[in-house]
């Protein structure tokens, strides 16, 4: 049995995240240790038991330890099945987060797999649901990933309340040289419980920033009354985000300048990938056929600890240099 420390470099979410997964995919059972012991709230929250249920009953996997709280895990998997699942993360839980968990096990099964999430598409810490669809699902659908992801309802903090249908073919992933490719910008800004000209100041002055910095975009806007109040706006072209949320004190202008900015500051290193997107990549590259490589505008210490947990794992090395690394087979 693998023995994974999660305490081990940022010693957060993500190392159970992609342990659980990689668990998944190889078969090989893992003892986590220290979940999230770097965190003000250590061991598991809702959001993480809910990806290892998951997980576990597509698996059919042995499991202890799980229960809220709990700062260690046993996971021994055994088959991915397919069907038709339904999760509720509960309240304003990630479920873009929790996709991270599902997605690099999905592609494993031997049918589609259909599952509807509950919870928060546009919260703080995470990925944008609109990241994950327009940023995230074309990089790896180049390298082969098959699976339609789509947004029935925003939720946001605190009461969550969103809701998103995910269905995802087996896949067999290739190996790719990521580069920066034409940039076209493109986003959606959006509102809920909110005036309708909270989301379309957001989009002006994004558009305000971006042009500055020599850049049209083509920004659409989103009005809704859902479960939950908030705001945001995603903006991207092929292989970079940015984004911001909206919160109590923080004008619509400074949100959608704050996303232009973050979109503004990856376009300008040069790089094929913003860092979050290298970061999420790195478990594809490691199950593709063939050598994987990227350039971004940093590699985090997030990343960092990715790639080492990755090679625990899989039989592969990532080579590292400032600014981009290789995935080889060994």
């Amino acid at each position: 049995m693998l023995e994974i420390d999660g305490s081990y470099g940022e010693g957060g979410g993500q190392i159970l995240r992609t342990s659980i997964a990689l668990s998944a995919v190889t078969g090989r059972p893992v003892y986590i240790k220290n979940i999230r012991a770097k965190r003000p709230n250590p061991g598991l929250a809702a959001q993480h038991l809910e990806a290892v249920r998951c997980i576990a009953l597509l698996t059919d996997a042995d499991v202890s330890g799980l229960k809220l709280g709990s700062t260690e895990l046993t996971f021994s998997p055994k088959e991915i099945k397919s069907g038709e699942y339904h999760i509720d993360i509960g309240t304003a839980g990630s479920i873009t987060l929790f996709l991270q968990c599902l997605m690099p096990v999905a592609m494993r099964i031997k049918d589609t797999i259909s599952i509807n999430i509950r919870g928060g598409t546009d919260v703080a810490w995470s990925p944008t649901i609109d990241h994950l669809r327009y940023v995230m699902l074309p990089m790896i659908a180049n390298m082969g990933y098959g699976a339609h992801i789509d947004l029935i309802r925003r939720g946001y903090y605190p009461r969550g309340g969103g809701l998103v249908t995910a269905v995802i073919h087996p896949s067999v992933l290739s190996g790719v040289v990521l580069q920066r490719r034409k940039i076209e910008i493109m986003g959606i800004s959006h509102c809920s419980r909110l005036p309708e000209h909270v989301a379309m100041r957001q989009a002006m002055s994004a558009k305000e920033v971006l042009a500055e910095g020599g850049y049209d975009a083509q920004i659409s806007t989103e009005y809704g009354q859902y479960e939950s109040t908030g705001s945001g706006i995603t903006l991207w072209c092929p292989g970079i985000g940015g984004s911001s949320l909206g919160e109590k004190g923080k004008s619509a202008e400074e949100v959608g300048r704050e996303a232009a900015r973050v979109l503004l500051n990856e376009l300008r290193s040069g790089a094929s990938t913003d860092v979050h997107l290298a970061d999420q990549l790195i478990p594809y590259m490691a199950l593709a056929d063939g050598k994987c490589s990227l350039t971004t505008r940093v590699l985090t210490s997030h990343t960092r600890t990715n790639i080492r947990l990755v090679e625990r794992f899989l039989d592969v090395k990532f080579k590292t240099e400032k600014s981009d690394f290789v995935c080889i087979k060994k």
